[in-house]
């Protein structure tokens, strides 16, 4: 029933006059497992909030639930005048050259991924950094001296992330143990959170009592399973802390609402230029989130470890090993 909703839905964009989408909006094709699903994509949707509040413009959208769908958006989208249109996931990036390479006029974006075509824009981030401040505050918070990593497929982007938390264990104290797996090793590794679960229960049960999730949907079972069994989880991309009040011990944020922000707001300005843009915790792509949720969890001590090394870590005086520039992980 969804996968005829959603066909019905791109059938329906292709009949509608140009006159029906605005010349000249901004446009999303959201990565699958949805527009809410609690992380990379709601990231992505705080975004386009942010910008219809501010300038009282549209934003058409879209939300795939396979990656088949997304060249059929993508093109239909530029068919329609809409620019920039801004694609959410590594897993688009072949569409996104695809729709680039067939519409040279139009402008494109994505998010986690690098396409090189002169009208593209590609976002990425420093995800080791961020996981340096994870791993650090997991290993200050652990009493069992064991601590987990629950990663979606298995791709660099992720192994960037592990290795990144790893630094931050290491660097308070070498002796902790570090538990991980992935989920899987295609994109349905990312909206599995049954199987997020099962992975970190096994984790608890070899000792760890701080798990992080780089898992995106799937990273909802992880939680849900520190949780259940009272210790601590880490969110990723957007702000869980609020998922299970008290169990999680902070929330690593990958700004993608930023970057889906200033991709609309440059189009608007006329200033949007493809080429990299790399955001890490200097540049506002990276942070860390307290709040009242879990506020309780965080001590003095913690607190001010990781803003030093945010600080460090932001004017350069501390490097974290990035496996994609620097090689394999130090700390595997």
């Amino acid at each position: 029933m969804k996968r005829w909703r959603l066909s019905a839905a791109i059938a329906l964009l292709l009949m509608q006059p140009a006159s029906a989408l605005a010349d000249g909006e901004p446009a999303i094709v959201y990565s699958v497992g949805g527009k809410f699903d609690g992380s990379f994509n709601e990231s992505a949707f705080r975004g386009v909030t942010r910008f219809r509040e501010e300038t009282g413009l549209e934003v058409r959208e879209f939300e795939i639930d396979r990656d088949a769908q997304s060249i059929q958006a993508l093109r239909n989208f530029a068919k329609r005048g809409q620019t920039p249109i801004v694609a959410i996931g590594f897993n688009q990036a072949s569409a996104v050259a695809e729709a680039a390479k067939d519409f040279p006029e139009s402008s494109f974006a994505i998010i986690d991924m690098v396409v090189d075509a002169p009208n593209v824009a590609s976002y990425v981030f420093r995800e080791n950094e961020g996981a340096y401040i994870a791993g650090l505050l997991a290993a200050k918070a652990s009493k069992t001296g064991v601590v987990g990593f629950v990663g979606g497929m298995d791709i660099p982007i992720i192994r960037r992330f592990l290795c990144g938390y790893q630094a931050g264990v290491n660097a308070v104290d070498p002796t902790i143990q570090v538990l991980y797996n992935m989920a899987g090793d295609t994109p349905a590794a990312f909206v599995d959170p049954v199987r997020g679960a099962e992975l970190a229960r096994g984790q608890i049960e070899a000792g760890a009592d701080v798990i992080i999730q780089a898992a995106g949907g799937t990273g909802i079972g992880v939680l849900q399973a520190a949780a259940d069994a009272n210790v601590l989880g880490i969110g990723t991309d957007s702000n869980q802390n609020a998922l299970h009040p008290g169990n999680v011990l902070t929330s690593i944020r990958k700004r993608v609402d930023n970057a889906v922000h200033d991709s609309f707001t440059a189009a608007r300005n006329g200033s949007f230029k493809p080429g990299i843009r790399v955001l890490g915790l200097a540049e506002g792509g990276m942070d860390w989130v307290i709040d009242d949720n879990n506020r309780n969890l965080i001590s003095a001590d913690m607190k001010a470890a990781a803003d030093e090394a945010v600080s460090a870590i932001s004017s350069g005086e501390l490097k974290v090993h990035d496996i994609l520039s620097d090689g394999p992980c130090p700390h595997s």
